[in-house]
């Protein structure tokens, strides 16, 4: 009797396990269309980039790739269409993989690509240099400068920052920085307001002018130097019967 007892409750057990399983895989069937339907829905494309995107350099599609992501993980402001970008300016380096925000990049001017890196009221003006004006070759697209004038006033030179935390926008013809190296250049291109511009001409025909080179975190401004006017004047030595003139500076 407990034989067949046992054997009942073997059957019923099976029975009961292979409905539980069979209900299991029915609902599972049913869950995975909803999924699918889900993640369609829910992706979209976002451009990235595929190759290195040097500051001041003309996208080419051979950079750009899309990859798919979740909508609520896509960037406010990342390009969606690769057609969108090609043509464009990059206003900053950009790394391989990294999402292209439309903020990062202008439209391609008529003319040099140079035109396209200038900001809106602002102007881009050139200064020729050496080794010595040109900071020994360290100036590199996108660091900061003050600009320095010298002129001659009564036989004596007076040095003062006429302009500072100024942009440079380009090394001679050179708009993007491809290595750290110092290289010696003859021009170094500066962007400007339109003041600016009219000041550092009228500078460079009093005499020599001179970059200096800043620290792109500080924000400090020169404090403007009192300067004082000397005046010659002249006494008279007696010596016996000699008289001298001699010049004193009051």
């Amino acid at each position: 009797m407990f034989k067949g007892r046992t054997l009942i409750l073997i059957l019923v057990s099976g029975l009961l396990a292979f409905g539980a399983a069979f209900m299991a895989n029915n609902w599972l069937e049913r869950q995975t269309p909803v999924v699918a339907e889900s993640t369609s829905t829910d992706t979209e494309s976002v451009v990235t980039a595929a190759l290195e995107i040097l500051y001041g350099q003309k996208v080419e599609a051979r950079q750009l790739t899309t990859v798919e992501m979740p909508k609520a993980y896509a960037p406010e402001g990342a390009i969606r269409n690769t057609d969108d970008v090609v043509g464009m300016i990059a206003q900053a380096d950009i790394i391989p993989g990294e999402i292209l925000m439309s903020a990062r990049f202008s439209k391609t001017a008529t003319g040099s690509a140079l035109a396209s890196l200038i900001e809106p009221n602002m102007r881009a003006v050139t200064v020729r240099v050496n080794d010595v004006i040109g900071v020994a070759g360290f100036l590199l697209p996108g660091n900061r400068v003050d600009v320095l004038a010298s002129r001659e006033v009564s036989k004596r030179t007076y040095t003062d920052t006429i302009l500072s935390d100024l942009k440079v926008l380009a090394v001679d013809q050179t708009a993007r920085a491809k290595k750290n190296d110092p290289v010696i250049v003859r021009a170094v291109t500066l962007e400007v307001t339109p003041a600016q511009a009219e000041r550092i001409v009228k500078a460079r025909g009093e005499g020599p002018i001179q970059l200096s080179l800043r620290n792109p975190e500080d924000k400090s401004k020169p404090k403007p130097r009192v300067r004082t006017v000397s005046r010659d004047s002249y006494v008279t030595i007696i010596r016996g019967t000699n008289a001298q003139k001699s010049k004193v500076s009051l």
